[in-house]
């Protein structure tokens, strides 16, 4: 019943699609249009990096619990999955496949499954997040609005980890143009500004479109 609920509020924008199902229920938020990305990408602010000085990732609250009762992560397991079967507590997938298309692969195994922030979290700290309320911060951490959160194996999350697309690039070359796409999304919507290489390398994944 309380999946059925959420299920209903996300159809009117309040809450995130999840249920208990054998199919994934939903896609990610797909991306902007190229044009509106070359748009945005040019409106970006070029800037230096502020100190990490107190950065966290708890400082984002990532995995918070989310209207439905489940976390963040639960979540975007449930949304992005295929043949996704759930606990018993109606939250925990137990079983399932998810495409990681940083790499082209398949994960199959739920713990393998990681969730990553397109936009690091470091990165977001060192381009404006480090003067964002809490609120905001628990806001970029767990949003499931926009593309934001997506599924990644562990080996491409783990090369990627905070670095921006001056410093790394998915291997898989077909998702370049996605990625961009998504990445000056991001950026845009919560008005973090780029380092200059940042911004060039956002529109060498541009050009891949």
């Amino acid at each position: 019943m309380r999946r059925a609920v959420t299920l209903v509020a996300t159809l009117i924008g309040i809450a995130s699609l999840i249920g208990p199902s054998t199919q994934a229920l939903a896609d990610p938020p797909p991306p902007p249009s190229e044009s509106t990305a070359r748009t945005e990408l040019a409106a970006l602010t070029v800037g230096t990096p502020h100190s990490m000085d107190g950065y966290s990732r708890d400082a984002f609250d990532v995995w918070a619990e989310q209207p439905d009762g489940c976390t963040t992560r639960q979540d975007v397991l449930a949304r992005d999955g295929e043949n996704v079967v759930e606990g018993s507590d109606g939250c925990q997938p137990t079983s399932g496949s998810w495409y990681s298309a940083y790499d082209d692969k398949t994960v199959t195994v739920v713990s393998q499954a990681t969730i990553d922030h397109i936009v690091p979290l470091a990165d977001a700290w060192r381009t404006g997040a480090d003067q964002w309320t809490a609120a905001q911060r628990k806001a970029f951490g767990n949003d499931l609005t926009d593309a934001q959160l997506i599924i990644a194996s562990n080996s491409s999350n783990s090369s990627k980890g905070d670095k921006d697309p001056s410093e790394w690039k998915p291997p898989n070359t077909s998702y370049w143009c996605t990625y961009g796409e998504e990445y000056v999304s991001v950026k845009y919507k919560f008005e973090l500004f780029v380092t200059s290489d940042e911004k060039s390398a956002l529109g060498d994944l541009l050009d891949a479109c």
